[in-house]
Parts: structure tokens; C-alpha cells; sequence
């Protein structure tokens, strides 16, 4: 993860919403005309964003409950951020 990176604090854009979508048995990150099907370890990060935490915390959380790699964690993280900032998905 890049050094900038990790002190981000993302918070959701004005209407976006992670939803349980029973019809595709999983989440889906819910925008004006748009919809985003997260998979399970998307849907853990995306509950940690809360717009105090930063990136970093964020993967902490996760690396811990599943006794995973956090760089890894960290690195899909950042990436997930950037392909919401580019989608307008989260606030700059």
C-alpha cells in the first residue's frame, strides 16, 4: 500500500449503500443508476468504511479476523478504493 494511501479515510459518496441483495444471494454497493456486486472480502472492507478510518485501520481489522496476509489485505484494499474513486463511488 502506498504511504498516501494508508492515511486515507474513505467515506461513501452522497447515496451510496452497501445492501444485502437476496436475489443475487450476496452485497451490492448501491448508487444513483448503478449497481456493484461485492464479493465476501469486499463486503468486509466496505463495512470498515465509515470515513474515520483510515485505509490502514481498515485492513487491520480484517487481517486479524481471518489470520490473513494485512500487505495483501492493505494492497486490495487501496486497489477497491481507487476502482470507487474512479467510479465516483467514494469521496476524494
Amino acid at each position: 500500500m502506498s504511504e498516501d494511501a494508508q492515511t486515507l479515510r474513505p467515506p461513501f459518496a452522497r447515496g451510496v449503500r452497501l445492501q444485502e441483495d437476496k436475489a443475487r444471494a450476496g452485497y451490492v454497493l448501491r448508487a444513483l443508476e448503478r449497481v456493484l456486486q461485492a464479493n465476501a472480502s469486499a463486503v468486509e472492507v466496505v463495512r470498515l468504511w465509515d470515513g474515520t478510518r483510515t485505509l490502514a485501520e481498515i485492513a487491520d481489522v480484517p487481517a486479524a479476523r481471518f489470520a490473513k496476509d494485512r500487505a495483501r489485505i492493505a494492497s486490495e484494499a487501496e486497489y477497491l478504493l481507487r476502482d470507487l474513486a474512479a467510479r465516483r463511488m467514494v469521496e476524494p
